[in-house]
């Protein structure tokens, strides 16, 4: 049975492009454009990973990541790992997000190679 990804990212364009490329590679992905959007999916499905873009509107990927763990934690879930992809790497954002002590760190524009081996670790750990 194939994987599941849930894509969390407000860039419809870098949303889709995860979609095909990590469906290319096996895996059976669900994309949200919002952190709400990501939180009704949490609760529907049973992922294997997440990928979150770290700055989106109304809700942040760090919030959304805090949020999703709660949901699981409430509710006797396993944990996810979670992969956050940013363009802001410099930013005190980032640092937060280094902080949750996720599974992995995409920088925007990311280099296919690294996105799938970090998925694929993710994954297997």
């Amino acid at each position: 049975m194939a994987k599941k990804i849930l894509i969390i990212d407000d860039d419809k364009l870098i949303a889709i492009t995860l979609k095909r490329l990590l469906t290319r590679e096996g895996y059976s992905v669900i994309t949200a454009l919002s952190g709400v959007r990501a939180l009704g999916l949490i609760q529907r499905y049973d992922f294997d990973l997440i990928m979150s873009d770290i700055k989106m509107p109304a809700m942040d990927g760090i919030e959304t990541v805090k949020k999703i763990r709660d949901y699981l934690a409430q509710n006797s879930k396993k944990p996810i790992p979670e992969i956050f992809i940013t363009a802001y790497a410099k930013e005190d954002i980032y640092q937060k997000a280094v902080e949750l002590n996720a599974a992995g760190y995409i920088e925007k524009p990311f280099d296919i190679k690294a996105l799938l081996q970090t998925a694929k670790e993710a994954i297997e750990t």
